[in-house]
């Protein structure tokens, strides 16, 4: 990662920090991260620099999620979101004017980017969609029960998942890019969780209108499966990493303090910082092999659609989830009850809280149990190096 792209990453990072423990507080939307984000122009990072963007690749993108994670979680987690939807644009809509247009808005502009992809019939089946598009002439319509929508009030543009037709399959889905002068939002359920309180996921009837070219060329099946999946799931675990990272580094300083203010003994608290660092390290290294396993394949649509990659990604996301609450949980046990309280430096319990949903996110046993034909067919290496 250049220098001058770290030190913006880093500054936006720092304002995250001093605005967190309010945000988790008051439950409310990070604006100071999230406008520093935009003042250092890390919404388009990623966007080609003929567009008006960075040119910043999706490692780039990955690092800027677990760094920003580590001031705040849910400035990490809002941010993670919003380069999922432009990793999409930027690969299954690069050719559509329309969709070229927006990205150009969004990289001069900053504009934040959020999704709808969860209806209450199908709760957390992506694959499947109620709401249908309607279409009459180069016109487009749909309404959408939409129980999350992380950020929706606060976004400049959503993309949202319909049926292609009223007749279609359930599975037979597009995305549709919405601006916000092109769709309402009627709330019908609020967010008021445990930990990420800052995403603000309430629920909304979303009602949007526009034209046929708004809608992403490519079928929702191939850009899930190539593109929302493994982003997210990459992205995401860089955010419990770096929200992993931060617990870690608090339990570092509770234990170096009890240690200096003490007699000279180990501290309490020193083995279990020892298994927090090690778990850390494991997970950073399981995230950074995910990514590299992720660029290598990139370019090749049949690497990405294969099983072995499929399933991979899909247990990324459950992996890290389960060693990021393992780290976190070993974090606050070096603590003690320094790291139990609501208050003080050396607090973890808005971390402890922020990572429990890692395992909710996209059901961890959903996942699993997806995966479990798939993995009949995968062969057992040989030898280590297969």
């Amino acid at each position: 990662m250049a220098g001058d792209l770290n030190a913006r990453i880093e500054a936006a990072a720092a304002v995250a920090l001093k605005s967190a423990d309010a945000v988790d507080r008051e439950a409310r939307f990070p604006i100071e991260a999230i406008q520093s984000a935009q003042t250092q122009r890390l919404l388009g990072m990623i966007v080609p620099a003929d567009l008006g963007g960075g040119s910043a690749s999706i490692s780039d993108m990955v690092d800027a999620c677990y760094i920003l994670a580590r001031g705040c979680a849910s400035a990490g987690m809002i941010f993670a979101m919003h380069q999922i939807m432009v990793a999409i644009l930027l690969r299954h809509a690069a050719n559509s004017p329309w969709h070229r247009r927006m990205l150009r808005r969004l990289a001069i502009e900053q504009l934040l980017v959020a999704s709808s992809t969860t209806e209450g019939a199908g709760g957390g089946d992506l694959r499947r969609s109620v709401c249908a598009l309607e279409q009459t002439g180069s016109r487009i319509a749909l309404t959408k029960s939409a129980t999350v929508i992380s950020y929706g009030q606060q976004a400049d543009v959503i993309l949202t998942t319909a049926r292609r037709s009223a007749v279609a399959a359930p599975s037979d889905q597009i995305i549709v890019a919405l601006m916000k002068q092109d769709y309402q939002l009627e709330p019908i359920m609020n967010w008021d969780t445990l930990g990420m309180r800052g995403t603000c996921s309430s629920g909304f009837k979303l009602t949007g209108v526009g034209e046929t070219g708004q809608v992403v060329p490519d079928a929702y099946e191939k850009i899930q499966s190539q593109t929302m999946m493994p982003v997210a799931h990459l992205t995401w675990a860089a955010v419990w990493a770096g929200l992993a990272a931060s617990a870690v580094e608090r339990a570092r300083r509770c234990v170096r303090t009890a240690v200096r203010n003490g007699t000279g003994q180990l501290a309490p608290g020193a083995p279990h910082l020892t298994r927090a660092t090690m778990s850390l390290r494991a997970l950073r290294g399981t995230v950074a092999s995910a990514l590299q396993r992720f660029e290598a394949a990139a370019a090749t649509e049949s690497e990405l659609d294969s099983l072995e990659f499929q399933t991979a990604m899909n247990l990324l996301k459950v992996n890290a989830s389960e060693m990021a609450t393992s780290t976190v949980m070993s974090a606050m046990q070096a603590c003690g009850l320094s790291g139990y309280r609501n208050d003080g430096e050396f607090s973890v319990s808005r971390h402890l809280r922020d990572v429990l949903s890692a395992s909710i996110m996209i059901n961890n046993e959903r996942i699993l149990a997806n995966a479990a034909t798939p993995s009949l067919l995968i062969e057992v290496p040989r030898t280590l190096r297969d």
